[in-house]
């Protein structure tokens, strides 16, 4: 009697629209939420929210320093223009250029980070190559005092080191750079020795064992092997090397002697010219004579971006090697 008084029809389409609603659901639920293959659009808008925040904050500085250099001084003292001058006003960079002296230090800067770097990058392989291939005695020793190299403060070993170049005659020239390279113990060496030897003991060892097998000796492992497989860690040494050399100031006026406490050297360097930038644009362009030339934020920040562009330009060439480089040395070997 009770079976008979029931609506299976009802029933039915109420499981139908149950069905369909479950479906709906998950559907909203996946595209919203997202699922275990594509993230949802909430997830997506919150990454990129903080993506975008994060990435405002690098670049605010950068555009700020960018925009300003390319105003005039109508256009600073006038406090509705922010973000878009009136014009580009290039006699900014020109009167910077003139100021630094631009063409001696360009040159100074790209000698003082590019030959040392290059004969770091070189050493530091083959020190990483010797640590990673042989085992010897007291490897582990060695290993470890050159990895805590990198951890004693410049600050500490600044003075005795001072002292060691002056006695060898080093202060005021390039080999006070050159030389501590070409020995492994460049500025931050230790980081690129362990990049090398963590790269190193990643290549498969059978490589190796197959050149011995055919007669190949320890240096042509080395150059034939080693060298081609380790691009990638190559390239971002020479990166981080080049950056932080170019970046030195300190050690830069205490080695060639611009400090006061050695010989001067020619040699300058863009940084070194931005550090004296208002005194030197002070002695160029007088108050009592260029009255209307008076330094402004737009002349300076002018000059800062005319410090960090090589750096910019070196970094847009070579972004897609260094990011290949950088995740191919994440991958791991045998």
């Amino acid at each position: 009697m009770f079976a008979k008084g029931i609506n299976f029809n009802f029933v039915k389409k109420n499981i139908v629209k149950s069905r369909k609603f479950a479906y709906s659901w998950n559907k909203i639920k996946n595209i919203l939420i997202g699922s275990n293959v594509k993230r949802g659009l909430i997830i997506q808008l919150i990454i990129y929210t903080i993506l975008i925040s994060v990435g405002f904050v690098y670049l605010y500085p950068l555009l700020y320093m960018i925009v300003t250099s390319m105003k005039s001084l109508s256009d600073l003292l006038d406090s509705s223009i922010n973000w878009i001058p009136s014009g580009f006003y290039i006699k900014n960079y020109i009167q910077a250029m003139n100021v630094m002296n631009f063409k001696s230090a360009i040159i100074g800067s790209f000698y003082i980070a590019l030959v040392p770097t290059l004969f770091q990058v070189f050493v530091c392989s083959l020190v990483g190559y010797g640590f990673a291939r042989y085992d010897f005695f007291g490897k582990r020793i060695l290993f470890a005092l050159v990895i805590f190299t990198f951890v004693i403060p410049p600050q500490i070993t600044m003075m005795p080191t001072y002292v060691l170049y002056s006695r060898l005659g080093l202060i005021g020239t390039m080999k006070a750079f050159i030389f501590p390279a070409l020995l492994g113990q460049g500025f931050k060496s230790a980081i690129f020795i362990f990049i090398f030897y963590q790269f190193y003991r990643q290549t498969p060892k059978v490589l190796y064992e197959a050149a011995e097998i055919d007669g190949a000796g320890h240096l042509i492992c080395y150059f034939k092997i080693a060298i081609p497989t380790s691009i990638p860690a190559f390239i971002v040494s020479f990166l981080f090397s080049f950056v932080w050399y170019w970046n030195e100031t300190y050690l830069t006026q205490l080695y060639l002697g611009n400090s006061g406490m050695g010989t001067n050297s020619s040699i300058t360097t863009i940084l070194l010219q931005l550090q004296q930038f208002e005194a030197n644009y002070n002695a160029l362009y007088p108050a009592n004579v260029y009255t209307t030339m008076r330094i402004n934020e737009a002349i300076e920040m002018a000059g800062t971006v005319i410090s960090i562009l090589p750096l910019l330009i070196i970094y847009f060439i070579l972004q897609k090697y260094f990011v290949e480089s950088v995740d191919r040395i994440g991958i791991t070997g045998e």
